[in-house]
C-alpha cells in the first residue's frame, strides 16, 4: 500500500516537472527575439512583386526585425496584410525554430492581358483583375474588344483552357471578343485568324483545331490559309 502511495506521488512529481519545463520553455521561447525575416515565393511563376515589398508588409514598417519578440507578433494580421497585396494569391507566415520570421508567398497567376480605353491589366487564373508588374511581364495572350462582367466568366474559362494546354499556350497569342461574344484568335507563327465562334463547346473546338494543326503542319498548307473556322464542332472550315 505504501509502495502504491509512493508510486503515485512520484507520478505527480514527474507530471508537475513536465508541466513546469514546458511552461518555462514556452515562456522563454515567446520572449526570444527574432533573428531575421525571410520571404519565399512558391510556384512556377516569375516574380511579379519584389521581395522587399512583401518584407515591408511582413515586419510592419519596423526598422529592425531583431528588436521584435516572438510574443509580440500577430501572425494572422501579418498574413492578412500580405494577402491584400494585389499580386498575392495567398501566404503563410510563421516563425521557425531558429527565430526566422518567414512568409511563404504564392503569387497570382496571370493568364491573359487586357487592353481597353482605361489602360491595361492582367486576368489571373481565378478570372479576377490583376495589375501589371514593374518587375516582370507575363507572356500571355492579349485580349481586345468587349470585355465586361457579362462575358467575364465564360471568357475566363476559355483562357484557363488555353493556359493549361501546352500547345495552345505556346500558339494562341491574341483573343478578340466581338460584340456578339464570339471570339477571334491569332496564332504566334501564322498569319491566319482563328474564328472560334461563341464561347460554347470549347473543348471540342480546341480538340478539332489541334488535330487539324498537327495534320496541316506536315505539308505546309497552314501558310496558305487566311481563316480557320471552328464554329462547327463536326469539322474545321478553312479559307484561303
Amino acid at each position: 500500500m505504501k509502495f502504491l502511495k509512493w508510486y503515485n506521488i512520484r507520478l505527480l512529481l514527474m507530471f508537475a516537472l513536465v508541466i513546469f519545463l514546458y511552461s518555462f520553455t514556452s515562456n522563454r521561447n515567446s520572449h526570444r527575439k527574432l533573428t531575421k525575416s525571410e520571404v519565399v515565393f512558391v510556384g512556377d511563376n516569375k516574380n511579379f512583386v519584389k521581395q522587399e515589398s512583401v518584407n515591408k508588409l511582413l515586419i510592419e514598417n519596423i526598422s529592425d526585425v531583431k528588436t521584435i519578440a516572438k510574443e509580440d507578433l500577430n501572425l494572422n494580421k501579418l498574413e492578412n496584410s500580405i494577402n491584400k497585396h494585389p499580386m498575392v494569391e495567398k501566404s503563410e507566415v510563421f516563425v521557425s525554430v531558429d527565430g526566422v520570421l518567414k512568409a511563404v508567398v504564392k503569387q497570382k497567376t496571370p493568364i491573359a492581358r487586357v487592353f481597353d480605353e482605361f489602360g491595361s491589366f492582367y486576368i489571373d487564373y481565378e478570372g479576377n483583375r490583376m495589375p501589371l508588374s514593374d518587375v516582370n511581364t507575363a507572356r500571355v495572350p492579349l485580349i481586345s474588344g468587349v470585355f465586361d462582367d457579362k462575358n467575364k466568366k465564360k471568357l475566363s474559362k476559355v483562357l484557363k483552357m488555353i493556359y493549361d494546354d501546352e500547345f495552345l499556350k505556346k500558339n494562341i497569342i491574341g483573343v478578340e471578343v466581338m460584340s456578339d461574344e464570339s471570339l477571334m484568335m491569332t496564332n504566334r507563327n501564322f498569319s491566319y485568324q482563328i474564328e472560334f465562334g461563341k464561347m460554347m463547346n470549347e473543348e471540342r473546338k480546341f480538340k478539332n483545331y489541334k488535330a487539324f494543326f498537327q495534320k496541316a503542319i506536315l505539308d505546309s498548307t497552314l501558310y496558305k490559309y487566311k481563316k480557320i473556322n471552328l464554329r462547327f464542332t463536326q469539322q474545321v472550315v478553312c479559307t484561303k
